[in-house]
Formats: structure tokens, C-alpha cells, sequence
């Protein structure tokens, strides 16, 4: 399948072949929302956490002696039954690894591209090399490029630092290696930029 190529000006490059069984296979949903699951779980930190009775300071010393008062007998402040004491089964700290099938990842990804390409929200960059690192410069670019105020993925194969300085102060726009980009990082955004060396990286990875 045939995308037109474009430079950072807005005029056409020319074109690209799109290997059809990374940018033109009939999309599995299923397959997506799995890949995005274990994504978005595998971003979590895991680090809540809660006081038991052994973690809580305090406790030590028996409140008051064991007979005579009337009351229930009491061996620690920290009890879970006093106001102040331990938490009983409260949340631990604890990892949500979530490991996804290699294939069941690159038919996602295969996927959400496939629907990014047939959708007409994927535009192609002959280079997205920048001369200067001002944000000004690089919305100018995005403008002429009619990408401006949509959420942008732009997929580069190594991070160049004028684009990162000029783009990292825009909030709705995310630059990532192609070569590490995920489900996630395609789906979520109006439109997916690629440079042209980013294409043949992705179809190396994706391809078969």
C-alpha cells in the first residue's frame, strides 16, 4: 500500500511503500484491549501500602492491668480494635507485572496501526530533524503539517535534541522511539506521525 510522504514544510515528498501485513491487516480488537490492559497495568507502581499492629509506633506497654476495671481486657494501644491501631488486611505493597505474549504484542500493534493508516491519521515525515529547539518553531511546523491542537504520537528512530526541547513543553504532543513504542502509544493520540526511517524500523520489528 502506497502513503504519501511529506517534509516538515507541508509539500509531498513523494511516497512510501507500507508493508501490508504491518499497515493493512483487519484490525483485532480484542487482541488491542488486551495488549492495552497489560499495559496500562504495567504502569502501575504498586507502592500503596498500610500499617498492621507490628508496624504501628507505639504499644509496648499494657494500658491498664488486666482485672478490676470493668472493662475488656486490653494487652496493646495498637490493637486493630482501638481507635489508632493497626489496619487488619490492608493494602501491601506489590508488583502488577503483567507479561503479554510476544505475538499476542506485535498483532496489536499491527493492529492499531492497520486502523491509524485506513483511518487517514497517519502521516508520514521524509525527516523530522529540526534546526532550531524553540517550541514557537516547532508548532509553525506542526501547523504547516495541519496537525495543529490534535494529540500527537511522533515516532522518530533516535531523539533528536532540538525536537526534544521543542516539543517536550506541549502537552499533547508525545515523542517516542519507534522501536520502543507500545499499543497504548498509538491508540492514544488524534493522529500518529512517522518519520520515514521510522516506518522501515517499525516493519522490521512488526513484519511476519
Amino acid at each position: 500500500m502506497k502513503l504519501d510522504v511529506l517534509k516538515i514544510d507541508g509539500s509531498k515528498a513523494g511516497n512510501i511503500t507500507a508493508d501490508k501485513t504491518v499497515f493493512g491487516i483487519e484490525p483485532n480488537a480484542a487482541v488491542v484491549r488486551q495488549a492495552v490492559l497489560a499495559e496500562m497495568t504495567n504502569m502501575r507502581q504498586g507502592t500503596h501500602a498500610s500499617k498492621n499492629r507490628a508496624k504501628v509506633r507505639g504499644g509496648g506497654k499494657k494500658p491498664f492491668k488486666q482485672k478490676g476495671r470493668g472493662v475488656a481486657r486490653a494487652g496493646t494501644i495498637r490493637s486493630p480494635l482501638w481507635k489508632g491501631g493497626g489496619t487488619v488486611f490492608g493494602p501491601e505493597p506489590h508488583g502488577y507485572n503483567h507479561k503479554l505474549p510476544k505475538k499476542v504484542s506485535r498483532l496489536a500493534r499491527r493492529s492499531v496501526l492497520s486502523n491509524k493508516a485506513a483511518e487517514g491519521k497517519l502521516v508520514v515525515v521524509d525527516d523530522f530533524t529540526l534546526t532550531s529547539h524553540k517550541t514557537s518553531d516547532f508548532i509553525s511546523v506542526l501547523t504547516k503539517l495541519d496537525l495543529q491542537n490534535k494529540k500527537i504520537t511522533l515516532l522518530v528512530t533516535g531523539m533528536d535534541e532540538n525536537l526534544d526541547k521543542a516539543s517536550r513543553n506541549l502537552q499533547d504532543v508525545y515523542l517516542v522511539e519507534a522501536a520502543k513504542v507500545s499499543t497504548y502509544d498509538i491508540i492514544d493520540c488524534d493522529t500518529l506521525v512517522v518519520d520515514k526511517a521510522s516506518m522501515t524500523v517499525l516493519t522490521d520489528i512488526l513484519a511476519g
